[in-house]
């Protein structure tokens, strides 16, 4: 594998029918079938990837051997923009023959088609709106330090919550977007430590599933690798299991 300093060029992504391939279902979901103005991309030899520009984050899908082919381009030929990237599973291996790779993370990228069996605990769902924000970011803050996406984010379309019998909320999560794409992203659900095992997370996930599938035609996910229980409930509720993906960051010198 060679990485050779080229001037940046914008590929076509959807000229290999990667999209169409198990495994590549972060390039059909969550690359814009239709350039954006000034998405920079590269693809060839089994291997699609795009930039975040803001982020300085690559995406990329294909083959380990060929996504680390272009992940290791995108770095060498924009080094002060390239910091991160996220493909698949393995590639972390293979760009650190070549750079200073840390903060490895597996993921695995999870979509569904399908709106879920209903779950009985669905109709105490509700909608939140700004009025909200104060109390989400309390219980987030409490219940899910780790959370992906707060309120008032610009990528967030809808909040929604589960409320307690006296009153605040004893569960919430969101509906965001896949920034190149828009595409439908559940993120942030979260359930107060001491009430889970009650079905909670089930019904909110399940509702939030249903209002992405019956708006968009589909919704995804990001599931950490290790979380079992996750992995089960998702895997109920109908979301595919078919993209094993890795994060990193690329060290600076």
């Amino acid at each position: 594998m060679q990485a050779t300093t080229l001037v940046p060029r914008t590929a076509d992504l959807f000229d290999q029918g990667l999209e169409r391939q198990a495994g590549s279902a972060l390039l059909r979901f969550g690359a814009a079938r239709h350039r954006p103005t000034g998405r920079i991309s590269w693809s060839g030899d089994g291997a699609a990837a795009w930039l975040d520009e803001a982020r300085g984050h690559v995406w990329s899908v294909g083959s380990p051997t060929a996504a680390a082919g272009l992940v290791l381009r995108a770095a060498h030929q924009l080094p002060d923009i390239v910091r991160e990237f996220t493909a698949p599973r393995g590639t972390d291996a293979l760009v650190g023959r070549h750079l200073a790779v840390t903060d490895v993370v597996e993921w695995v990228f999870r979509w569904t088609l399908e709106e879920p069996p209903v779950h009985p605990a669905e109709e105490r769902v509700v909608e939140l709106d700004g009025a909200d924000h104060e109390e989400l970011l309390a219980f987030l803050t409490r219940h899910s330090p780790a959370h992906s996406t707060g309120p008032g984010s610009a990528d967030v379309g809808l909040w929604a919550g589960i409320r307690g019998a006296d009153g605040p909320l004893v569960a919430c999560g969101a509906l965001s977007s896949l920034r190149d794409s828009g595409a439908p992203l559940m993120a942030s659900v979260a359930t107060d430590a001491d009430r889970r095992g009650q079905g909670l997370g089930a019904a909110l996930t399940s509702w939030l599933t249903r209002h992405a599938v019956r708006r968009h035609g589909f919704c995804t996910l990001w599931q950490l690798a290790d979380n079992s229980p996750a992995e089960r409930l998702y895997t109920r509720l109908g979301y595919r299991n078919e993209d094993p993906c890795v994060a990193a960051r690329i060290a600076t010198p």
